[in-house]
C-alpha cells in the first residue's frame, strides 16, 4: 500500500515555514531565518516530526536551482563584469583562510583527524560557500542588484570552482588507486565555462529570435527557459563535475539580457515563493542531528562553527578592503560569504567516501552548516541596516498585489 505521508510533510513544511517566517519578520529579521528554524524545530534535532526523505531532498535541490536561476535573471551583467577582479581576490582569500584555520583546528583538537590529510580535509569543508541563503536574504531586503551583491555572487561562483580544485587535489593525494586526476578535473572546469559560453550565445540568439517572431503567449517562453536551466545544471554536474547551482546561475545570467526577462523572473518567483524555497530552507534544518555527542564533540562543534564564521567574515572583509570597498561594504561582503549550506555537506560526504572524515565528525559539520546558515541572514540584516532609517518598510512578497498579463508580460497593478 502506498504511503501518502509525504503530502502531510509538505503541508507541514509550508505552514511552519510561513508562520515562523512571519514571526521572525515581526522582530526585523529576514523570513528565511524562520524557514530554517522551522526545519530545525520539526526535524530530528528537536521534535522529530519531520525526517529527511528522498522527495524532500530532491525538491530542495530543485528549489536551490530555481533560486539561483532567478538570481542570475536579476543580475546586472555589466556590473558583474566590473566586479570580476574583486570577486577573484575575495574568493581566493575566502578559501585560503578557512582552509588554514580548519586544518589547524583539526591538528590541535582531540576530535580532529589522525593524519595531516584528514586535518586538511576539515579545512576543505570550511572553504565551501552556499550563496543561496544570501541571495534570498538580499532579495527580501531589495539589495540583490547592487555592486556588493554582484561581488558576492561572483565570488561565490569562483569560490565554488576553487573548492572543486582543492577537493580534487586532496582527493587525488588520498586516493591510492590513482583514479582522481587533477589535470583532468581542471580541464573539465575550463571546458564547462567554454561550453556554457558557446551554448549560451547560441541559445540567447535563438530565444531572442523566437520571441521577436511570436509574442502571443509568453508562458511557453517560461517553460523553455526552465528547460534550459535544468539542462545546463545537469550538464554541469554530470559531464564537468561543477555544481549544478553554478549551471543554473549561468543559465539565468544568459537569459537576463532577453526582452521580458522580468516576466520569466516573476513566474519563477511565484513558483519559488509558494513551494520550492520553503522546502529547501526547511531541509537544511531537518539535516541537523545531535545524537551520541560527547563533551569533546560538542566543544569541537562550537569551535568549528566559530572558526567557520570568523574565517569567512574576516578573510573576505580584508580582501574587500584591498579591492577598494569601504568598511561597511566589506563587512556586507564578508557576512554574505558565511553560509555553508548543502555545499559543505556534499564535500563532507566526499570526505567520508575517501575515509578522510570520521563518522563522529559528521554531527559537528552538520551543526556548523545549520548555524552558519541561520546566522548568515541575521548578520546580513545587521550589515545592511541603514542607520538613517533603522526601520525600513517591511516587504511580504515583491509580487504581491501585481498581476502579469500572460500574453504580453506587462505588469497590471491591482
Amino acid at each position: 500500500m502506498s504511503s501518502y505521508k509525504f503530502l502531510f510533510d509538505l503541508a507541514l513544511i509550508l505552514l511552519s515555514t510561513k508562520l515562523l517566517g512571519m514571526l521572525t519578520r515581526r522582530v526585523n529579521m529576514p523570513q528565511v531565518v524562520g524557514a530554517l528554524l522551522a526545519g530545525l524545530i520539526l526535524g530530528p534535532a528537536m521534535l522529530n516530526v519531520l525526517q529527511e526523505t528522498d522527495l524532500i531532498t530532491q525538491l530542495s535541490e530543485i528549489g536551490v536551482i530555481v533560486l539561483m536561476f532567478a538570481a542570475g535573471l536579476e543580475t546586472n551583467v555589466k556590473e558583474l563584469k566590473n566586479c570580476g577582479k574583486a570577486s577573484m581576490l575575495i574568493a581566493s582569500v575566502g578559501v585560503i583562510v578557512p582552509l588554514i584555520c580548519g586544518t589547524l583546528l583539526g591538528h590541535f583538537s582531540s576530535v580532529g583527524g589522525k593524519t595531516l590529510m584528514q586535518n586538511i580535509f576539515i579545512g576543505v569543508v570550511l572553504t565551501a560557500t552556499s550563496v543561496s541563503i544570501t541571495v534570498e536574504t538580499l532579495k527580501e531586503m531589495g539589495k540583490l542588484n547592487t555592486k556588493v551583491s554582484n561581488t558576492i555572487l561572483g565570488a561565490a561562483i569562483i569560490d565554488d570552482v576553487l573548492g572543486i580544485i582543492i577537493l580534487t587535489i586532496v582527493s587525488s593525494l588520498s586516493d591510492s588507486s590513482g583514479s582522481v586526476n587533477v589535470g583532468m578535473v581542471l580541464l573539465k572546469i575550463l571546458l564547462f565555462f567554454i561550453f556554457s559560453g558557446v551554448v549560451g550565445i547560441i541559445f540567447f540568439k535563438l530565444f531572442s529570435l523566437w520571441f521577436q517572431n511570436s509574442q502571443k503567449d509568453l508562458r511557453r517562453y517560461t517553460i523553455v527557459a526552465f528547460v534550459f536551466c535544468l539542462a545546463l545544471s545537469f550538464a554541469a554536474e554530470e559531464f564537468f563535475g561543477v555544481a549544478d547551482i553554478t549551471g543554473a546561475f549561468l543559465a539565468g545570467l544568459i537569459l537576463s539580457g532577453t526582452k521580458k526577462s522580468h516576466y520569466i523572473t516573476a513566474r519563477f518567483e511565484t513558483l519559488s515563493y509558494l513551494f520550492l524555497s520553503p522546502i529547501f530552507f526547511a531541509s537544511v534544518g531537518i539535516k541537523a542531528t545531535i545524537d551520541n555527542m560527547s563533551a569533546a564533540i560538542v566543544i569541537f562543534a562550537i569551535l568549528l562553527t566559530i572558526i567557520a564564521i570568523l574565517s569567512k567574515v574576516l578573510g573576505c572583509y580584508f580582501a574587500a578592503r584591498m579591492s577598494k570597498f569601504n568598511k561597511r561594504e566589506s563587512m556586507q561582503i564578508g557576512t554574505g560569504m558565511v553560509s555553508r549550506g548543502e555545499v559543505a555537506l556534499i564535500v563532507a560526504n566526499k570526505g567520508q567516501a575517501l575515509g578522510l572524515v570520521n563518522g563522529i565528525l559528521f554531527a559537528p559539520i552538520i551543526i556548523m552548516v545549520v548555524v552558519t546558515t541561520v546566522v548568515a541572514p541575521i548578520m546580513l540584516k545587521i550589515a545592511f541596516k541603514d542607520k538613517n532609517n533603522p526601520n525600513p518598510p517591511k516587504e511580504e512578497n515583491p509580487y504581491e498585489g501585481i498581476l502579469l498579463d500572460p500574453y504580453d508580460g506587462t505588469i497590471i497593478e491591482k
